[in-house]
């Protein structure tokens, strides 16, 4: 059976299975430890030449899926970002963007009809009761309207705001939230993903983002917002309509041309690098589980629940940041890495080390003309996020962090679409409007 295949069938099983969120933080600390020395192992293992068992890997999977909260996440960010990993290890990690062990549909209805009142009876009438994707906060209801409409329903898992608390209570959270972030700096860095994580379980506030970015996005050529239905909506349920579309995996099986790649390329660095720049807004959460393709050339954005805001101050500091990395400018970068908050470093070594992780982070701003993103985009800067003296000396915000790793993210996959584009003139563009 080729990786493929067994991939389908994993996610076919767990998007099968329905099964009761741990909220118990002896219980979560217990198996989060497990899968944490699961991903070690395997990663060893890989560097070592071994051969990986897939069922162990399956099992893997499966277990950070039916965790959810910080645990589930940090295989999400893992499967996309990290390419260090084993393949076998990455395509699996990479199913829990959309597929986990779901929520049994009673205790799914209850949510509803707790959330809605005499609202959930016309959502539960036209609703499927399989979920088309699981994800760590909640799971997708496909659901039709007695006027035709067709919606996509997401409900919160119950208990997952409780499950966050433990996981944050845990001792071994900091092990993975240093994976997502890339840094040693954990205090910090624990505090906004704590912020961040229970922030999108409020399906309220993520309706809000959604519209927001609608309203800002309503012109562009490429990108749709799936749009919201607020009288639907609630802190444990989201409804918006139906937007469905290709996969990254489908889209490129299909054979896209050379325009069509660079067309998709140029809107998702434009979704996610011009909203910044230009508005302050920060969607957290760049895989592909959050975008597809529909036709015409279009791609639909979804998932709004992590959202960062950046004030206008924040917003010029980091433009000048990326304008100073762009010019090898050392004076100019040191005097931005404080605007932002950060500490210049005075240390010729550490200041060495600093010009090596801008560079890495703003590599495809550094030389103009079109070109794809290498596989390998900010590798560099992901090593050196690792490097503990030298991200502690600098004292950076914590958000920034967090941005630093998530934009890596989005150079995967640019990288996989090998769009051919002049992303630092389009950088360039956007930072000089901050």
């Amino acid at each position: 059976m080729t990786s493929e295949d067994l991939s389908a069938e994993l996610k076919a099983r767990m998007l099968g299975e329905t099964q009761a969120l741990p909220t118990s933080t002896l219980t979560r600390m217990w198996r989060t430890g497990r899968s944490a020395v699961g991903i070690g192992s395997a990663m060893l293992r890989g560097r070592r030449g071994e051969d990986l068992d897939p069922a162990a890997i399956a099992g893997l999977v499966t277990r950070l899926g039916g965790l959810k909260g910080v645990a589930m996440k940090a295989g999400q960010i893992l499967g996309h970002v990290n390419t260090s990993l084993p393949a076998e290890l990455r395509d699996m990690l990479s199913l829990l963007q959309t597929a986990a062990p779901g929520t049994d549909f009673a205790a799914v209805e209850a949510t509803i009809r707790a959330a809605l009142g005499d609202r959930a009876e016309v959502l539960l009438a036209g609703m499927q009761r399989a979920p088309i994707a699981v994800a760590s906060i909640g799971q997708v209801h496909r659901a039709r309207l007695p006027d035709g409409r067709e919606l996509a329903v997401k409900v919160r898992h119950p208990g997952i705001e409780a499950a966050f608390a433990a996981d944050f209570r845990a001792a071994g959270v900091g092990k993975l939230v240093a994976a997502i972030s890339g840094t040693a700096a954990i205090r910090d860095c624990i505090e906004e993903a704590r912020d961040a994580f229970t922030g999108e379980c409020d399906f309220l506030a993520e309706a809000a983002h959604q519209r927001q970015f609608a309203e800002l996005l309503r012109d562009d050529p490429v990108l749709v917002i799936p749009e919201v239905l607020p009288e639907l909506c609630a802190p444990a349920v989201l409804v918006t309509r139906w937007t469905p579309g290709r996969s990254l995996d489908e889209f490129l099986a299909a054979g896209p041309s050379q325009p069509e790649r660079d067309l998709a390329g140029a809107a998702l660095f434009r979704f996610w690098l011009r909203s910044l720049y230009r508005d302050g807004l920060f969607h957290a959460d760049p895989h592909p589980g959050n975008f597809a393709f529909l036709p015409a050339g279009r791609i639909a954005i979804y998932d709004f629940g992590c959202v960062r805001r950046f004030d206008p101050a924040l917003r010029r500091g980091f433009a000048r940041l990326a304008a100073a990395t762009r010019d090898d400018d050392e004076g100019a970068y040191l005097a931005a890495i404080t605007e932002i908050g950060g500490h210049a470093p005075k240390d010729r070594s550490a200041r060495e080390h600093l010009r090596g992780l801008l560079r890495a982070f703003f590599a495809p701003l550094l030389r103009p003309g079109k070109r794809r993103v290498a596989p390998d985009a900010g590798l560099d800067a992901r090593g050196a996020l690792h490097d503990k003296q030298a991200i502690l000396g600098l004292q950076l915000p914590a958000r920034m962090l967090f941005l630093f790793r998530l934009r890596f993210g989005l150079y995967a996959a640019l990288a996989r679409l090998e769009a051919e584009v002049d992303w630092a003139d389009l950088e360039s563009e956007w930072a000089r409007q901050a």
